[in-house]
């Protein structure tokens, strides 16, 4: 029996495997708690971060729902379905949001505030709790886990500085950001396009080959799936760069 516009589907032909889904979303939970605690740029958020996490998230449903649709319209049919304003709105306003505060779980939340929103100014309710789950776990946790394996330093802003960690010992850059900081055009470049590929990920994989059907049943058709993963990646990968170089050149100017 269906259960608020969640059929709990399992055995829809090529339907990817729920134990995987499972075992994927509790490794990268745990991944990143704990190496984000004890590596990251702090777990705790003072009032300026979440001032800044809840004005984008804000800034970020404005866009996907309502400036991204009617730009989406100046973008030929065909091109419309892979390259759309308004993803390339949401990693553009996140990845600011992410430059700026640079804590682990800064795009969980993030990504929790701005599904929150969507559903009471869009979409409705319908299909709660599994599209928080999905959005937060995925979207929101890649730059989380970014944010940690970088000590904090997301896009090598901040390389050369100390940060503290969750017992407050100062923590320098790892080998990897101090390396990158010497680069200045490197390090955003790199990490953005990482983070626009992981991006492709969630709704060309897991969502449609996992989550739609699990939801409302169905053939999942790999072909396509495929087809639209690999047609996405490089508008993902220039969307991740230019808001990298956009994150990188906010902080400057506020001071981050």
């Amino acid at each position: 029996m269906a259960f608020n516009g969640i059929g709990g589907f399992l055995n829809s032909p090529g339907m990817i495997p729920w134990e995987i889904v499972v075992i994927y979303f509790i490794v990268a939970g745990v991944f990143a708690i704990i190496y984000g605690r004890s590596h990251g740029a702090g777990p705790k958020f003072n009032t300026v971060d979440l001032v800044y996490i809840g004005v984008g998230a804000a800034f970020t449903t404005v866009w996907e729902f309502f400036v991204g649709p009617f730009l989406d319209k100046f973008v030929p049919a065909g091109a419309a379905a892979y390259i759309g304003f308004g993803f390339f709105g949401r990693i553009l306003i996140v990845l600011i949001v992410a430059g700026l505060v640079r804590k682990v779980g800064t795009g969980m939340l993030s990504l929790f505030i701005f599904n929150l929103l969507g559903d009471i100014f869009h979409y409705g309710f319908s299909g709660e709790p599994i599209y928080t789950i999905y959005e937060t776990l995925t979207y929101g946790l890649f730059i989380d886990l970014m944010i940690a394996i970088t000590h904090g330093h997301l896009f090598g802003i901040g390389s050369g500085e100390e940060n503290e960690d969750a017992t407050g010992k100062a923590v320098k850059g790892n080998r990897l950001t101090n390396f990158l900081s010497k680069y200045t055009m490197v390090a955003p470049a790199v990490m953005g396009g990482v983070i626009g590929f992981l991006w492709a990920i969630p709704d060309n994989i897991l969502y449609t080959g996992f989550f739609s059907p699990f939801l409302y049943g169905g053939i999942v058709n790999w072909q396509s799936i495929i087809f639209s993963f690999g047609a996405s990646i490089p508008g993902n990968i220039v969307f991740g760069i230019i808001a990298a170089f956009i994150a990188v050149r906010v902080s400057k100017v506020l001071g981050q």
